[in-house]
């Protein structure tokens, strides 16, 4: 499969870190030298944190968390709290012939997400809008105007099969080159029904772009007759492989607030970087990232890995 690769986690040097998080990285102990070298690559990772009643918690300290690299603990050298970094948000609009009674809430609502989007938060925060059937289609590229955004997805029609996979590639090769955080918003009533990649490619293009995704799927029917209950079951799979996660709600007032528990997830996101250090010869391709908390009630949400040097 022919893909950009996620240019994030590039070179850098110990200076370049501190201009790139606002603070100094550690340098392994009083007096030692860093342990940084110009084939360094720095990893990084979004985090939201939430307590026992599921509430984000926003007020941790870098102690709190302990990051572990194909099984190995490393330092964190650098930590955000309600990180800045800007926001590049592609939404994928399912246009399917299945999704035609409820596309017109769709576009209202998303028109009510870049608006809070794009009113507050980091002014380089940017939205992209794509439609998918059975072919893909780049509505707006990257813009702040909202009017612009909106006037994107009128007169859209629903017809034709789902290529989710394909959309999924597409948009994240899209995110792949851009800065700050990447997240793709994916609005549909099921699962793919017409891709030509497959769900290991499109995870795969989703790390590779280190993308956060966040499925909506619209249910269309409450019980499971009748649904692509296993279509549902891979959205959230890719959402919790990328510390994202998934909603189910009706049109209005539940896909209203789908999108504004986005927004809140993403304006209490902690960054945290560090240099892989130790890590096995034999390491996969593949690298497994855990998060643990010092507190034993908390729990964490980031993705579940990074793709070795070739990925970074």
């Amino acid at each position: 499969m022919k893909s950009s690769r996620m240019k994030f986690c590039v070179v850098l040097l110990a200076a370049a870190a501190a201009l790139a998080f606002g603070q100094q990285p550690s340098s392994g102990g009083a007096g030692a030298p860093p342990r940084f070298t110009a084939e360094t690559k720095m990893v990084r990772l979004l985090v939201n944190v939430k307590d026992a009643n599921g509430d984000l918690v926003g007020s941790l300290e870098k102690s709190d968390f302990s990051v572990y690299d194909c099984g190995v603990k490393q330092e964190i050298d650098a930590f955000e709290r309600q990180t800045a970094l800007p926001l590049s948000i592609s939404v994928l609009i399912d246009i399917s012939a299945s999704t035609l009674k409820d596309i017109r809430y769709e576009t209202t609502s998303l028109e009510k997400f870049f608006k809070a989007l794009l009113e507050s938060g980091n002014t380089k925060d940017a939205a992209a809008v794509y439609a998918f059937n059975d072919s893909i289609t780049l509505l707006r590229d990257f813009t702040r105007n909202q009017s612009r955004l909106a006037g994107s997805m009128r007169n859209l029609n629903s017809v034709g099969s789902t290529a989710l996979y394909d959309a999924i590639v597409l948009a994240s090769e899209g995110l792949t080159d851009r800065e700050g955080r990447h997240v793709l918003v994916i609005v549909t009533d099921g699962g793919d029904t017409g891709s030509k990649y497959l769900f290991r490619d499109a995870i795969k293009e989703a790390h590779l772009a280190d993308a956060v995704v966040y499925p909506i799927v619209v249910v269309p029917i409450t019980n499971d007759a009748g649904r692509n209950v296993g279509g549902e079951n891979a959205l959230a799979q890719i959402a919790k492989d990328t510390g994202g996660r998934t909603f189910y709600p009706s049109v209005g007032a539940q896909l209203d607030q789908s999108f504004a528990d986005i927004l809140r997830d993403l304006r209490r996101t902690y960054l945290l970087a560090y240099y892989p250090h130790d890590l096995p010869k034999n390491a996969p391709e593949f690298h497994p990232v855990r998060v643990e908390m010092s507190r034993k009630d908390l729990r964490p949400s980031t993705r579940a890995g990074y793709y070795g040097d070739a990925g970074r």
